[in-house]
């Protein structure tokens, strides 16, 4: 039996307990791994509060991106080997001891870039990335971030910055030291918020990724001339209703291998701020749910 953190029911934080599962068998095109580290995203809490489908088996482990070793390969499997240190998205649940990654989704992980940062590759980072290259803005042109202190934000900044981009984020006053150590400029939200990025960005804002949704994405709205040049990753409805697009994943094997490089090489930090072990899995998924974590949050299992 190895121990996992999840759900026993769809709701808030009140459904979540540790459950003792099998230990897992790889299928075709899986990896079987001993984690080392996981990555928390809003999506996880989103999920167990039933808003993406109510369709999982009960109890469901949470969590989707690990990194580990390779204790087996499933069939039909090719470049991996057990003992390999990989990262990954997860085929059942990555908040656990041991857990499954799908394989066409996975990569080795580079021996500079530690578990706990290759832990965040696959679904933040990777977003962030397929935001930037579906906006396509080029050097010199202007993009705004709504929510940038996040950890898709962080990485949205960075690879949009080595692009040659000017860079502006909403976050509040008290990540502005932290916004500006991301190369980008932090506009702070609420009342007033138009105003602010006009002043920031007198020669206007060719593009904004939205990461907030809501009310705070309509505020902003009018700051780009063409809407096509909208992407969210958190509120497909307005940003359709708006004449923007909702992300579009397009992340591969091949793209994971380009972040750790990134990584690797020191030109991309995914700014991992918080470790919690597994047995603190609950108040690692608490800081995300709050709305208000910086960076990157990460599980660490040993």
């Amino acid at each position: 039996m190895a121990k996992a953190f999840g759900f026993i029911d769809y709701g808030g934080p009140e459904t979540q307990e540790f459950l003792d599962r099998p230990t897992l068998e790889a299928g075709p095109g899986q990896l079987a791994i001993t984690v080392r580290a996981a990555g928390v995203n809003p999506v996880d809490w989103k999920v167990r509060r039933g808003f993406l489908g109510r369709e999982r088996q009960l109890p469901a482990v949470m969590g989707q991106e690990a990194s580990g070793v390779v204790q087996q390969v499933g069939p039909g499997v090719t470049g991996f080997t057990p003992g390999d240190e990989v990262f990954g998205l997860a085929a059942a649940g990555a908040f656990a001891e041991q857990t499954l990654l799908r394989a066409e989704l996975s990569a080795l992980k580079p021996e500079a870039v530690g578990f706990d940062r290759a832990a965040t590759l696959c679904v933040s980072v990777a977003t962030a990335d397929d935001a930037v290259r579906q906006l396509a803005l080029g050097a010199g042109r202007t993009l705004l971030i709504l929510g940038i202190a996040g950890g898709v934000g962080s990485a949205a900044a960075q690879i949009a910055r080595s692009q040659g981009l000017a860079v502006l984020g909403t976050a509040s006053d008290a990540n502005r030291e932290y916004v500006e150590s991301l190369g980008a400029t932090q506009v702070r939200y609420g009342d007033g918020v138009v105003e602010r990025i006009t002043t920031a960005a007198p020669d206007g804002v060719d593009g904004v990724l939205d990461l907030v949704g809501g009310d705070a994405l309509k505020a902003v709205a009018g700051v780009i001339g063409e809407r096509t040049e909208l992407v969210s990753t958190a509120d497909p409805t307005v940003a359709a209703e708006l004449g923007g697009r909702y992300v579009a994943r397009s992340t591969t094997s091949e793209t994971l291998v380009a972040l750790a490089l990134l990584v690797a090489t020191g030109d991309l930090d995914p700014h991992v701020t918080g470790r919690y072990p597994l047995d603190r899995a609950a108040a690692a998924v608490a800081a995300v749910e709050s709305g208000h974590s910086r960076g990157k949050i990460v599980l660490e299992v040993s």
